[in-house]
């Protein structure tokens, strides 16, 4: 018989007995670290974290309790049962993951005497269990007084460490209560050994699945490093979710954390941008620093992101965006406002603002700008007053660029915007709508006289700043004059009639100036003629359909056509686009011709294959007319087309009368599916504010930026400044006029989605041409 007490003090390697003291002083800190976060958590986290400390706890007392055992030297050999030792195990993590669950998030003195009870009687179940679990020629006997007086002083000083844990703050609080677990751990197993004595029985069975100390002290070994990473990753992922400050540190954006409608935290971002310190931030409402656009206080929920300003600013225009959202910080749900400052990003809006209403070589009014302002004009004037338009034309300009370049057409431009703003009044108005024309609003006129002095001026410039005789690259000017109201009174009718008053200048000799002449002109003459044929044409079947194919620049793939009107007359052959569609929309023909040519496009495009897209182009009378939306519904119908693969290519200038009603038609036509592009943009009808009006779905550059990129810097800067305004739009962006490997180059280096041109393949009728083309792209036939 062997009285296990004299083992204790005799024969046991104190190494060993070490080893076990230090995993039970590991696993009950664990304990309390771990069930100190589960405190912090919300609830569906809590029980995540109740569970990892229990397995930290359990396997820490059984690691404690079988070193122990292995720290025995005596003469009797001792193996272990190794499915009892697992269960042993397994014992002591349902005990403590039950006695957390009683102790609970809230915890009462009873709670903390309940949970006690259970892990105490769940170490002791442990201990026995893993008695049970020695083979060797042995029966066990035990003294029960003593164990059960163990059990009580275990139960004791688990109560005291629960109940410690609830009350006692900063380090004792984790000290304390692991004291008072290590004492119970350790009272009940040695007091259980000091209580066990071994007699030898060869009777006894020792059969079973053996555990020398070969294996089992790896084992032990491998559990003590296991809860000691328990440990570390639970104080890592600790540190991770309650302290962001060094994530919101990395960001570029302000960051502030609300919580109760205070701030608690804020990075080094957010005080540079203010220009504060983070001790004047914290503790204040968000209120009392920055004001939204909107006015509504920024504390809670919003959706989106709100545009603000600081309550000081560093700069005069600053101006902030805040986007809040809710975060789990140290444990509980609060609110973080992002803040990015939008000042640079305005300058940036209000400098391509700037560009898409000016010229890009000139800085002079572009088309839109001149539009605007003669809207302002005609508001202004009512029922009386006078003002002039004066429409400009570059004589032997096109010669000139052609023979000295696009550079030195470019310096030519320069010189004349210099000219023409020295020559006008302080009130008038100078702009440039395109290549080398020109238009000058002259406020307050009080008759001709004013009209011819301000032509005389700028023809005299001329002549004294270009000498045409002397100077191979000087170049002249025609004028064309219409006066408000006599010549027209609505913009379109005053620019009109200036062009027409030009046109009769350049004929009449170039470098003159002509006033708009009701009885004037051949050209009337034979525009009432092309008026003629024109509404005759579409019933002699004179229309056809070319189509241009549009290409994927990253695949160079062809992902669709545009459909190009074309007038074959019988006497006059091709007559070309820009000299008919014109006069079509003014005379009113190209509703039908417009109808006609939807028809044919879808009617031609449903027999394609379905990733190919048909683009057509609709006029701006199509839209004031209003059945716009009907007539796409008959042709859709009546092809089949799916309404995804039409896209509608309008210009700016479709939005410049009847706004609100062409916008409503627009979103009726998307609401169908059908695509809006818009076309031509940046030749002078560009305007920002017709993008943000409308959501369209493309956005297509004009072909004269294209073709002078290689030569004109500015061209290439317009290009990526209409470019970046798509993408931050979400709107992807068409180059046309792409004639070059060059060009085509250029445009996928800028983010031009898909492109158009010559490259590409030329506008082909349906027929063989179109087929072939339809061939390469994988497509089926073009008939």
């Amino acid at each position: 018989m062997f009285n296990v007490i004299e083992c204790v003090v005799n024969e046991h390697d104190y190494r060993l007995v070490l080893v076990a003291a230090l995993i039970c002083a590991l696993g009950s800190t664990a304990l309390f670290i771990l069930l100190r976060r589960a405190g912090d958590c919300v609830e569906n986290r809590r029980r995540h974290w109740l569970a990892v400390a229990a397995i930290a706890q359990g396997v820490g007392i059984w690691a404690t309790h079988f070193v122990a055992m292995l720290a025995y030297r005596g003469a009797l050999p001792l193996e272990f049962d190794v499915p009892l030792t697992v269960t042993s195990a397994v014992v002591a993590i349902l005990a403590f993951w039950a006695a957390l669950h009683v102790l609970g998030i809230a915890p009462s003195l009873w709670r903390s005497i309940g949970a006690a009870l259970v892990a105490a009687g769940g170490i002791a179940i442990m201990h026995f269990v893993g008695m049970m679990s020695i083979i060797a020629p042995v029966s066990i006997h035990y003294a029960w007084p003593p164990i059960l007086i163990s059990f009580v002083v275990a139960a004791i000083a688990l109560a005291a460490a629960f109940a410690g844990f609830t009350r006692l703050k900063g380090n004792w609080r984790i000290a304390v209560p692991a004291a008072l677990t290590i004492l119970a751990i350790v009272a009940l197993h040695f007091t259980a050994m000091s209580a066990t004595t071994l007699k030898v029985d060869p009777r006894a069975d020792v059969n079973g699945v053996f555990s020398p100390h070969g294996w089992l002290i790896p084992t032990i070994a491998f559990a003590t490093f296991a809860l000691l990473g328990l440990v570390l990753t639970s104080s890592f992922v600790d540190r991770m979710l309650t302290d962001l400050k060094g994530l919101t540190g990395a960001t570029l954006e302000g960051i502030l954390i609300v919580s109760d409608g205070r701030i608690v935290e804020v990075n080094d971002q957010l005080c540079a941008m203010l220009d504060m310190e983070a001790d004047a931030l914290l503790g204040a409402r968000p209120g009392d620093w920055f004001v939204a656009h909107d006015y509504q206080p920024l504390e809670g929920e919003r959706p989106g992101t709100v545009e603000a300003s600081a309550l000081r600013p560093t700069t005069a225009d600053q101006v902030l965006e805040i986007a809040s959202h809710q975060i789990e910080y140290r444990g509980r749900l609060c609110q973080v406002l992002a803040v990015r400052d939008l000042t640079e990003r305005k300058r940036a809006e209000r400098a391509i603002a700037h560009m898409a209403s000016h010229d890009a070589l000139t800085d002079l009014p572009n088309r839109v700008h001149m539009a605007e302002m003669l809207g302002e004009s005609l508001r202004a004037m009512g029922s009386g007053g006078m003002f002039a338009v004066l429409a400009l034309d570059l004589d032997r300009f096109k010669a000139v660029n052609d023979i000295f370049g696009h550079a030195a057409g470019d310096d030519i431009l320069k010189r004349v915007a210099t000219i023409l703003r020295n020559a006008v009044g302080p009130d008038d108005v100078v702009a440039r709508i395109g290549g080398d024309e020109f238009v000058i609003l002259q406020r307050h006129v009080c008759g001709d006289d004013d009209v011819r002095a301000l032509a005389s001026r700028i023809l005299d410039s001329f002549a004294q700043e270009m000498d045409i005789a002397r100077d191979p690259m000087a170049v002249g000017v025609s004028i064309g004059v219409a006066v408000f109201p006599r010549d027209g009174e609505d913009a379109e009718s005053l620019r009109h009639n200036a062009d027409t008053a030009l046109y009769r200048a350049k004929q009449e000799g170039r470098g003159i100036a002509c006033f708009f002449d009701q009885q004037m002109d051949e050209q009337m003459r034979e525009r009432r003629a092309l008026e003629y044929d024109l509404r005759q044409a579409l019933s002699r079947g004179e229309f056809y359909l070319a189509f241009q194919p549009l290409v994927s620049t990253a695949f160079s793939a062809v992902v669709g056509y545009e459909a190009l009107l074309r007038w074959s007359h019988p006497d006059r052959g091709d007559v070309p686009p820009e000299v008919f569609i014109p006069i079509a929309e003014d005379v009113g023909v190209i509703l039908p011709i417009g109808e006609w040519v939807l028809r044919e496009a879808c009617s031609i495009a449903a027999r394609w294959p379905d990733y190919l897209s048909i683009a057509v182009n609709v006029s701006a009378v199509q839209f004031r007319v209003g059945n716009l939306a009907s007539v796409v519904d008959a042709a859709l119908r009546d092809s089949g087309l799916n309404p995804k693969r039409l896209e509608l290519e309008m210009t700016e200038s479709v939005l410049l009368r009847n706004r609100s009603a062409t916008i409503a038609i627009l979103h009726d036509l998307k609401a169908r599916g059908v695509n809006i592009v818009m076309d031509d943009f940046g030749t002078g009808y560009s305007s920002l504010s017709n993008l943000r009006s409308f959501p369209f779905d493309k956005i297509k550059i004009d072909r004269s930026f294209v073709s002078s990129v290689a030569d004109d810097g500015a061209a290439r800067s317009i290009i990526r400044a209409i470019v970046g305004l798509g993408r931050s739009l979400n709107m992807p962006v068409v180059a046309e006029g792409v004639e070059t490997d060059e060009q085509r180059q250029m445009v996928l280096e800028e983010g031009c989605r898909q492109a158009q041109g010559y490259l590409f393949g030329m506008p082909a009728p349906v027929g063989a041409e179109l087929a072939a083309q339809l061939r390469l792209s994988g497509g089926g036939s073009g008939n």
